[in-house]
């Protein structure tokens, strides 16, 4: 364990700043830095810690930078350790971003050197980082992942007027058919909608005890809204995350009849009205990879990819780990798992999944 106890601070920086491991005692003093830091996300929050530790049972290791008793900085990582999958450090798994929050660039240097000691005193692969800007421009880079955020408008029909003609004749059609969007108090629909989807692209699915998680750690901020057409049935289902003055549309499942019904289009479109008229500002439609669907839907809602900078501190030399559905080599496992009973999917799924993220 070496020094992953004692106070972790840099040499060069022990002048001014100091990091050291995050205590119960720092639970007020992470909020208010987080809710205040301008490059804070809500995946700073502390309550992922619980969730992680709660639900896959990962270390985790926050990390805070001081200065004369004000913290200026965070890192919260969590380690993940896997025979198939290997042994990592990161900022943070099943988050699009994370990585350092600080106030200043000393507090940010300080915070990855006390990361990059803790990497090599855990004896891991390699530290991953996670952010919207470059922080290490020497490391080696995942370029795979973008990200789409825009500011909305504040009249729900000027931000419908902005969707390109196409998708908002989709979304149109939708509100033609009938489709109607409701907030959900549970998991249960959107859990069912979400499973089958993720089966149906060969993907093993996350557990439904982690949805329930974030339900109750984030409160109101994490919210479900699930798209029902004429007769009642839910054909569409998105979790969100809403920080300051952000929505996050996270996690989502549809029926296969969706499609035909334009009810994913109607269903994004809810939930900007919705964000919209509580006074958001901005839409961040997440997370994709370059080459999919996913990225072509959101480009085609008239959203501009930004890409996402995930930075490796590689302990052991090699390359950037690849366990994403692109890689060739998971292609024949991905064609087994579709062919696999949901149940039994849903069932072995968790196990997998808990390394990845």
């Amino acid at each position: 364990m070496g020094g992953i106890e004692r106070v972790l601070v840099p040499r060069q920086k022990a002048a001014g700043t100091a990091v050291r491991r995050y205590g119960d005692a720092d639970r007020d003093r992470w909020c208010a830095f987080v809710a205040a830091c301008p490059e804070a996300t809500f995946f700073h929050r502390i309550e992922w810690k619980e969730v992680i530790e709660g639900v896959f049972g990962h270390r985790t290791h926050y990390l805070l930078a001081e200065e004369g008793g004000e913290v200026v900085g965070v890192l919260p990582l969590a380690e993940t350790k896997s025979l198939l999958f290997g042994h990592r450090l990161a900022s943070l798994p099943f988050c699009a971003y994370g990585g350092v929050a600080a106030s200043h660039e000393d507090a940010r240097h300080a915070l990855i050197a006390a990361a990059c000691a803790l990497g090599r005193d855990l004896g891991v692969d390699h530290l991953e980082l996670r952010h919207r800007v470059p922080q290490q421009p020497d490391w080696p880079r995942q370029d795979l992942y973008v990200t789409f955020r825009k500011p909305l408008a504040p009249a729900p029909e000027a931000n419908l007027n902005a969707v390109p003609r196409k998708q908002r004749a989709m979304v149109r059609k939708g509100i033609k058919a009938g489709l109607k969007s409701e907030i959900d108090t549970t998991v249960e629909r959107f859990f069912r909608l979400y499973a089958d989807n993720v089966h149906r692209h060969g993907t093993p699915a996350l557990p439904k005890t982690y949805f329930q998680a974030l339900q109750q750690a984030f409160g109101p901020d994490c919210e479900v809204l699930t798209v029902v057409d004429p007769t009642g049935r839910p054909i569409s289902s998105v979790l969100s995350f809403y920080f300051r003055d952000e929505v996050l549309p996270y996690y989502a499942g549809d029926d296969p009849r969706a499609r035909e019904l334009a009810a994913n289009d109607f269903k994004y479109w809810e939930l900007m009205r919705r964000a919209c008229e509580r006074g958001v500002r901005i839409f961040d439609y997440g997370r994709s990879k370059q080459g999919t669907g996913s990225y072509d839907f959101k480009r085609h809602w008239g959203f501009e990819p930004a890409p996402l900078h995930y930075e490796y501190c590689l302990y052991r030399g090699g390359a950037i780990p690849q366990h994403n559905p692109l890689n060739p080599k998971y292609r024949a496992f991905i064609a087994l798992w579709r062919r696999l009973p949901r149940g039994l999917a849903n069932a072995l799924g968790p196990h997998l999944v808990r390394h990845l993220g």
